[in-house]
């Protein structure tokens, strides 16, 4: 009976040893896990768990490229390199809308100069290259125009420039259609002068160009004039301005001073500033006069190495044309060019 006894306890025993043992790295392992934070049981609502750090990451991110795109203007970006263009263009930022301003004329006006000193303005979002849509492009329809149109965050406007528009017919019904309240900005300037920058422009592409004098009449010794030529035509501007008022109100256009966009760049913008609904932001502080090129250029931004011209093409030095022909012109204009000061009730001074 003692014998049975002493071996039922060494029977118990070993069992015994291995159940603790394994007990013991059973509770080991809970302590572990509870320790790291893993034997939470209850789930973490979504709302309440922390963000990891590539979703911080990716949060600054986008709010980094939110606050680019707000300072960033149109022609800065188009000299970003890299990702950091990328951020600036990506469809996440901004909507394309058409455009609540147009400058529509006129060519060889001062146009370019006018959309140059405009980008400057932090609420301004314009297409660089003219897209001619509503001269040239219209069949193709006005969602691929609006898919020209730069991205706007709320509170910027779009424009863009085509001087061709003044003088072609069909734009302003088209323009109407698009929106009745659109902003048109007319650019004018002395039409002799400008008829003889365009003659210079064309000149510098085709030497072979006859004459100004040759191109001008019709008949020199009578000093008929021929209005068939695009550069005469295009500086009857009161004939012109009677085919958009067919569509829009006079309150709807603003007719900038080719001239005194040269002579005073800030008076003329604060203008323009003031029409658009914009703040006064670009002021005489952005300009200075380049003796060169006898025009306004903008001055250095801030990390430019140089200041802001217009490129080559502006600025040539005009042919001599005689100063009989230039009269004889500037007396077929006369009776044009007052019939556009009192439509515009403005006196451009071209007399």
């Amino acid at each position: 009976m003692g014998c049975w006894a002493t071996s039922f306890n060494l029977h118990l025993k070993a069992p015994s040893r291995v159940s603790v043992f394994f007990t013991m790295i059973v509770l080991l392992t809970y302590v572990f896990y509870c320790l790291t934070g893993f034997c939470d049981l209850t789930p973490i609502p979504l709302h309440e768990r922390k963000p990891t750090f590539a979703q911080l990451h990716q949060e600054r991110n986008a709010s980094d490229k939110r606050d680019l795109l707000a300072q960033v203007t149109e022609e800065e970006t188009t000299r970003l390199p890299g990702d950091l263009f990328n951020l600036s263009v990506s469809d996440s930022f901004g909507t394309k809308e058409f455009p609540q301003a147009i400058i529509i004329g006129v060519k060889k006006g001062g146009t370019r100069a006018l959309l140059e000193f405009l980008r400057v303005h932090p609420d301004v979002r314009a297409v660089g290259a003219e897209p001619h849509f509503f001269d040239r492009f219209y069949d193709k329809g006005l969602e691929w125009y609006r898919n020209l149109m730069p991205r706007t965050l709320e509170g910027q406007i779009t424009m863009e420039k085509t001087p061709s528009y003044f003088v072609t017919r069909e734009a302003p019904g088209r323009i109407f259609t698009m929106n009745r309240n659109t902003k048109l900005i007319v650019v004018v300037r002395d039409p002799v002068t400008r008829a003889v920058s365009d003659y210079t422009q064309t000149l510098s592409k085709n030497p072979g160009l006859p004459s100004f004098q040759n191109l001008v009449f019709k008949n020199y010794s009578t000093g008929l004039i021929d209005t068939s030529w695009s550069a005469v035509r295009i500086g009857i501007y009161s004939k012109h301005l009677e085919n958009w008022l067919r569509y829009f109100p006079l309150s709807s256009l603003l007719f900038v001073s080719g001239e005194r966009l040269v002579t005073d760049p800030a008076r003329e913008m604060e203008r323009v500033q003031d029409f658009l609904g914009l703040k006064r932001l670009v002021t005489n502080k952005h300009f200075y006069f380049n003796q060169t090129k006898g025009f306004p250029c903008l001055k250095k931004p801030e990390g430019s190495s140089r200041p802001r011209c217009l490129g080559k093409s502006k600025g040539r030095a005009h042919p001599h044309i005689s100063s009989d022909v230039l009269y004889k012109l500037r007396d077929f204009y006369r009776p044009f060019n007052l019939k556009f000061y009192q439509m515009t009730g403005q006196d451009f001074g071209w007399e």
